[in-house]
C-alpha cells in the first residue's frame, strides 16, 4: 500500500452526525493528517469550504438545510468558489446503484459506503491523490470524468450525449504530499 504524507493536506468533513465527524477525524489524524476542519450541514460546509479552502472533502449525503449532493453540485460552480475541482468523497448508508450513479452525475470523485472503514477511507484518498481524474465540462455537466475506462470505442448506453466536451487537466495533490 503506498504511503501518503497527509501533514500538508487539509480535509473538510462535513457530516451531521457528530460522532461520526469525531470517526473521521480521528482516522485523519491516525493518518498524520494536521488540518481538518469540520460542518455538521450542507450550509455550513460550504461556508468552511469557502474559508479553510481544503484539498479533499468528505461529506454525507442525507443531511440538513441541503445534502451533500447539492454541496456538490455547488462547489462545482467553475467561477462560483476557490476550487470547483476539489475531490469530493461521499460517505452514505444508502449504497444502491441509483444513489452511486446519482452521486457520479453530481461530480462526487469518489464513493464511499458506510459503516466506514479505516482502510476504505485510506483507499479513496490515495486514490484522489495518485489518480486524479481529468475533469469535464459540457452543457450539462462539470466534474471529474465518469469513465473509469479510458476505451475510446465505447458505444453502450452511458456513451456520452450533447455535443463537445472539454476535457480540463486539473493539478494533482501528489507533488504536495510526497
Amino acid at each position: 500500500m503506498l504511503r501518503i504524507d497527509f501533514k500538508s493536506l487539509r480535509f473538510l468533513v462535513v457530516d451531521d452526525n457528530a460522532h461520526m465527524r469525531r470517526i473521521l477525524r480521528t482516522l485523519l489524524h491516525g493518518f498524520g493528517a494536521r488540518e481538518v476542519y469540520e460542518a455538521e450541514d450542507g450550509a455550513s460546509g460550504l461556508e468552511a469550504f469557502n474559508h479553510f479552502v481544503p484539498d479533499i472533502v468528505i461529506t454525507d449525503w442525507a443531511m440538513p438545510i441541503f445534502d451533500g449532493l447539492e454541496l456538490t453540485q455547488m462547489i462545482r460552480q467553475p467561477g462560483g468558489n476557490a476550487n470547483p475541482y476539489v475531490p469530493i468523497i461521499m460517505m452514505t448508508g444508502h449504497s444502491e446503484k441509483r444513489r452511486v450513479t446519482a452521486a457520479r452525475d453530481a461530480g462526487i470523485t469518489e464513493f464511499l459506503a458506510k459503516p466506514v472503514s479505516a482502510k476504505g477511507l485510506y483507499e479513496r484518498i490515495v486514490s484522489v491523490i495518485v489518480n486524479p481524474r481529468p475533469f469535464i465540462k459540457t452543457k450539462t455537466y462539470f466534474g471529474p470524468d465518469r469513465r473509469r475506462s479510458t476505451v475510446s470505442t465505447y458505444t453502450g448506453p452511458e456513451r456520452r450525449k450533447g455535443g463537445k466536451a472539454d476535457v480540463i487537466k486539473n493539478s494533482t495533490l501528489f507533488e504536495k504530499v510526497r
